[in-house]
């Protein structure tokens, strides 16, 4: 990697951190200029604008999350083991106790009613996710994991629920079950789908 490919990488993962604190719509090239301790200039010569600096920042925790959440657990075997691989990761990864929870969750609400180039990437991001999730739903339903009748969308979204609960739960309410109450839903998530027989 170039030397100015890395200083970029190093911004962003500070630009990254500074959104978890301070919420993605604070972020600008001034506030990471002060956690960064380099000049406005130097950061406006990779960015250009406090919109560009936000879209850095989303796709680096994209890239992030996708490295630490989503490809190990497709590296797992079809079925109820990747989706279970996939709650382990995202749970492991949401109990590492960033400040501000999720930063695509703390966005979706700073973004909610803003439209613009930030909030579409928001969307694509939270559809990409569930997504997958279907998927790997989908997939299960081939290998014999899951009844036939499954939804492969439904099970997203009830999956994708439990997590914005663990989220609030651990989070804004410091409920010390947090993490015990998301994982007996995902088991009943579990079986509610398993095939049987």
């Amino acid at each position: 990697m170039a030397k100015g490919d890395e200083t970029r990488r190093l911004i962003l993962q500070r630009g990254v951190e500074t959104a978890y604190r301070i919420g993605l719509g604070g972020l600008t090239i001034g506030s990471l200029a002060v956690v960064t301790g380099l000049s406005k200039s130097g950061l406006y010569a990779h960015f250009r604008s406090k919109q560009a600096l936000q879209l850095a920042v989303l796709a680096e925790a994209r890239t992030d999350f996708g490295d630490r959440v989503v490809r190990p657990a497709l590296a797992t075997p079809r079925g109820i083991p990747r989706l279970r691989a996939l709650f382990e990761h995202w749970s492991s990864w949401a109990a590492v106790g960033r400040p501000g929870c999720c930063l695509f969750v703390k966005a979706a609400n700073e973004f909610d009613q803003q439209e613009g180039p930030v909030r579409d990437e928001l969307v694509q991001a939270h559809r990409d996710l569930l997504d997958s999730i279907a998927q790997i739903a989908r997939t299960g339903i081939s290998e014999g994991h899951f009844r036939p009748d499954t939804d492969p969308e439904q099970l997203a979204t009830d999956l994708y629920g439990i997590m914005l609960a663990f989220y609030l739960s651990s989070q804004l309410l410091a409920d010390p079950d947090a993490e015990h109450r998301a994982r007996q839903a995902f088991e009943r998530l579990l079986a509610d789908a398993a095939a049987t027989g």
